[in-house]
């Protein structure tokens, strides 16, 4: 059976929950993130993640937004501690308490018709000075 390797010392959780990963098929990128997130978990708790409480995770989940963890991250650390409390520990009113950010996307910046007819002069330019240098290598 195929297991994620790290330096320190495997507790019998982690252990518990590499199993699953690999019974469950999560690819080896997945595993290593999942328990990379729920040991920043547990670093922060100062006890094993099976401990913690409801108020635990409300906590953790403010230090991150405090600490300004983007989207990505606080929802990739969501779906590992979803993982940690509904497969491992079958602790399902845990993982219920878990929020994930909603990401808002940012709308594109528009050119204006001043600057969209500067950019197309300014290629037209360049593309005839390239040319240029272009047939003039190819003589060589």
């Amino acid at each position: 059976m195929a297991t994620l390797q790290t330096d320190a010392p495997i507790t019998p959780l982690r252990q518990y929950m590499q199993q699953d990963l690999v019974m469950r098929g999560l690819g080896s990128h997945t595993q290593h993130d999942y328990v990379r997130h729920v040991r920043r978990f547990a670093a922060f708790l100062g006890r094993p993640p099976d401990t913690s409480t409801a108020k635990d995770i409300r906590h953790y989940q403010l230090y991150q937004h405090e600490n300004g963890v983007g989207p990505a991250t606080v929802n990739s650390t969501v779906s590992a501690l979803r993982f940690l409390f509904t497969v491992t520990l079958n602790r399902r009113d845990l993982a219920r308490t878990l929020v994930i950010i909603r990401n808002l996307r940012k709308l594109p910046d528009v050119l204006s018709v001043e600057e969209a007819a500067r950019l197309l002069e300014a290629a037209i330019k360049y593309k005839a000075a390239v040319g240029r240098l272009w047939r003039a290598s190819a003589r060589f």
